[in-house]
């Protein structure tokens, strides 16, 4: 995470916001299948996962995510707190600033501390969801893990009754993603074992098998701009990256691709 700004959460709480008029309760069909009991049994339930802000419950009032939030989402890695360092490596974003703070997780309890976030201002209703889900993050909370249809639900309470819940966010699919490496180049896996993208400057089209963590690029066809001298260098090393079989690591919507150790290229899902 970025170099941040401390921010605690009593001063948050001052900023002279709207808040926003209060939802009511989701309702639906079908039954929820508990993981462990509905208690989380370790770090494990919570970490590697990428978990997406749904409602914050403060004072019996439910404040939902807006619509217009962006790339919302929250991980946690657990740790103990360093006192001489602001934030942490859990956090993320609620569709605005960048959240960053320490998470110790002890069977079903959390507690978050040290949180720190970047200072942009924000418009309502991003900026009141965002103020109502910092003042309610930060502290000591017992988490809830629940199942439906394949897809999580976390839930933070806090002594107070004060809650955040979180669905899980799925990765986006390795293949038909357009994946971004730097700012301008990138890449497209498709169903039918084809790649097509861009170097940075020339664009590329070729064969590209996935298989058991592997990708294999054939010989990629490309076209033949000339473009400034920088551009062209990292075009080339990219170029050489993307050849042969290579192994690749997504995690989350990051994919790592790696053609020998030092040589590896990481993008982004778009």
């Amino acid at each position: 995470m970025k170099r941040t700004t401390r921010v605690k959460c009593a001063a948050l709480a001052a900023v002279g916001t709207t808040l926003l008029a209060a939802c009511g309760s989701e309702s639906g069909t079908g039954s929820d299948s508990v993981t462990d009991g509905a208690k989380v049994t370790g770090a494990g339930a919570l970490t590697d996962v990428e978990w997406l802000p749904q409602k914050v419950t403060a004072d019996g009032k439910e404040y939902a995510l807006p619509k217009n939030a962006g790339d919302a989402h929250i991980t946690f890695e657990s740790g103990t707190a360093d006192p001489d360092v602001g934030g942490g490596d859990s956090g993320g974003s609620v569709g605005c600033n960048s959240i960053g703070a320490d998470a110790e997780i002890d069977g079903d309890t959390v507690r978050i501390t040290d949180l720190t976030q970047t200072l942009m201002g924000c418009p309502d209703p991003i900026g009141a969801f965002e103020t109502r889900f910092t003042s309610v993050f930060e502290g000591t909370h017992k988490a809830k893990v629940s199942e439906r249809d394949g897809i999580r639900t976390l839930t933070l309470t806090r002594a107070d009754g004060d809650s955040i819940t979180f669905r899980e966010k799925p990765a986006p699919p390795l293949k038909g993603t357009r994946w971004a490496i730097g700012p301008r180049a990138h890449l497209t896996l498709t169903a039918n074992n084809t790649v097509t993208g861009s170097l940075g400057c020339n664009t590329f089209s070729g064969k590209a098998t996935v298989k058991d963590g592997t990708i294999e690029f054939g010989r990629l066809a490309t076209t033949r701009m000339m473009c400034a001298g920088p551009v062209m260098k990292s075009e080339r090393e990219l170029a050489g990256i993307l050849s042969g079989k290579v192994s690749y690591q997504q995690k989350h919507d990051s994919l790592k691709i790696t053609k020998a150790p030092g040589r590896s290229v990481t993008a982004r899902a778009e």
